[in-house]
């Protein structure tokens, strides 16, 4: 998914074909906001914000990372729905292949939900370096900052639903469980996003 152009990957995701598809988009989302925090992160540099670098080292190189896990958490998470589309095609003719096909389908289900949920998790800390950057980042960009916080917002509550769709197949209580966790805090990673894009807006618009 790396490799390919933009118009190309949307192309693939406007096809009538399993990935990629709605948790691979939230992943992406999220590996935009990176791209963005990284941006303004460097821009932030220089003798008059030499009282912040240490701040802004650490957000560029968590941001860093955290574009790079994105950008992985899409590609798996286009792997394990094919996955998925692939146990839902096996045999079912005897008692047995039934019960082969009932096991693939369950555990390609978690398979499924866990790149959505990593994506939350990446989300999460987007939203926190949003925050952080808001204050100390160069004005010249703020609104990117903005732009960073409501795509990691996108990829939280797309996430979200991508982890809820796989919940009914999935029987595992302790799984469950983890995975519920997982989306536990979206719409409070929702509202923490809208916060810094209001405070940007006042910012800009005094």
């Amino acid at each position: 998914m790396r490799d390919l152009t933009i118009g190309e990957f949307l192309r693939q995701l406007g096809d009538r074909v399993p990935a990629p598809g709605g948790g691979a988009s939230a992943a992406l989302h999220a590996a935009q906001s990176a791209a963005l925090l990284s941006m303004v992160a460097r821009y932030t540099t220089g003798e008059r914000y030499a009282d912040v670098q240490d701040a802004i080292a650490r957000i560029l190189a968590e941001s860093e990372e955290l574009g790079a896990t994105a950008l992985r958490l899409a590609e798996e998470d286009a792997a394990a729905f094919t996955a998925v589309t692939e146990a839902y095609k096996l045999p079912k003719a005897t008692a047995e292949e039934k019960a082969a096909r009932s096991a693939a389908i369950a555990a390609a289900l978690v398979g499924a939900a866990e790149p959505p949920a990593a994506t939350i998790a990446a989300a999460r800390r987007l939203v926190a370096l949003g925050e952080e950057l808001l204050p100390i980042g160069n004005r010249n960009v703020l609104t990117d900052v903005a732009a960073a916080t409501e795509a990691a917002r996108a990829a939280a509550t797309t996430a979200r639903v991508n982890v809820e769709i796989n919940l009914g197949g999935i029987k595992d209580e302790s799984v469950r469980a983890d995975l519920l966790a997982a989306t536990a805090d979206v719409d409070q990673i929702a509202a923490a996003a809208e916060a810094v894009t209001t405070a940007v807006r006042k910012e800009i618009t005094k």
